[in-house]
């Protein structure tokens, strides 16, 4: 009955920007960690950057400084900023939650192509 929804997926050139949303809906359950990942063709997926509810990020060393986590908890949202994107940035960018039992949820992919 948990549904995350993402948004904000696109066609970028090279040094510029988007910023991913995935809002959380459905039964009301306790939200621990928020992340992004993503999956390039041919590739494993792969986390991208993660928070905490207590705030703590971490993130992918090939994007640390070019991506910001954050999240509103008030929306059940999370929210990925991307900055000075990339032609190797371009994947399918995928939301997860984990919630109560530490049961992980999926957003459905959003694309992300950085192209000239």
């Amino acid at each position: 009955q948990v549904q995350l929804v993402e948004s904000g997926g696109g066609l970028v050139q090279p040094g510029g920007s988007l910023r991913l949303s995935c809002a959380a809906s459905g039964s009301n359950f306790n939200i621990f960690t928020m992340a992004w990942y993503r999956q390039a063709p041919g590739k494993q997926r792969e986390l991208v950057a993660l928070i905490t509810d207590g705030d703590t990020t971490n993130y992918l060393d090939s994007v640390k400084g070019r991506y910001t986590i954050s999240r509103d908890n008030a929306k059940n949202t999370v929210y990925l900023q991307m900055n000075s994107l990339k032609p190797e940035d371009t994947a399918v960018y995928y939301c997860n939650v984990v919630g109560d039992w530490g049961i992980n949820y999926w957003g459905q992919g959003t694309q992300v192509t950085v192209s000239s």
